[in-house]
């Protein structure tokens, strides 16, 4: 019955989440978070982090690391079944019967009103992730170098050399992710040891 309420508690995170991973953030606060206590906020953003830079859709990964963290190997299965669930669905109608669905007016203007509630929403759910994990100085700012670097990689168009083509790939999530982790372990693996591993 656990099983079933998790495939159907995904499923309906799915079929809810537009504009990829990132989206379904304000909807997996509210459901796993706050509703079915699945998972903390804090393990909520490890578990994106890890999503980012390991292979695979954001939504899907992370989605199977709450699954996992709940009920084992086969929850995993199940939460990852139920959040692609909808998508297999949707898509594959949306092949069989409609062509150039992106092109048809009235979808086009409606994802645009989607995606601008949607980055509203994103902002939202960045906000409160950042109360529960920007807790001091160093957490404050890791935020700000990788916000600034993210920034420049997203708006600063680099030279079609060697050097901009290597900016480009060091400037990455993945690698700003792991760059963050490490930085992570130098700054707070002493203080882990002087506190008897508490930290």
């Amino acid at each position: 019955m656990e099983l079933l309420r998790m495939f159907l508690t995904f499923a309906k995170i799915g079929v809810m989440t537009f504009g990829g991973g990132y989206a379904m953030l304000p909807i997996l606060q509210r459901e796993i978070v706050e509703r079915h206590q699945w998972a903390t906020d804090a393990e909520l953003t490890d578990y994106f982090a890890i999503g980012q830079c390991t292979p695979g859709i954001i939504a899907v990964n992370t989605a199977t690391f709450i699954g996992r963290k709940h009920k084992g190997i086969l929850g995993g299965i199940v939460a990852t079944l139920g959040v692609v669930f909808p998508s297999l669905v949707i898509i594959t109608l949306i092949a069989a019967f409609l062509t150039n669905f992106a092109d048809i007016p009235l979808v086009r203007n409606a994802l645009a009103g989607v995606n601008a509630c949607v980055v509203a929403l994103i902002a939202s759910s960045v906000l409160k992730l950042g109360k529960t994990t920007l807790k001091n100085s160093p957490s404050v700012a890791i935020f700000l170098c990788v916000l600034a670097l993210a920034c420049v990689s997203n708006f600063v168009p680099f030279p079609a050399t060697w050097w901009g083509k290597l900016l480009d790939t060091v400037i990455s999530p993945a690698v700003l992710i792991v760059c963050a982790g490490v930085v992570g372990v130098i700054l707070w693996m002493p203080a882990g040891r002087k506190g008897g591993g508490k930290e």
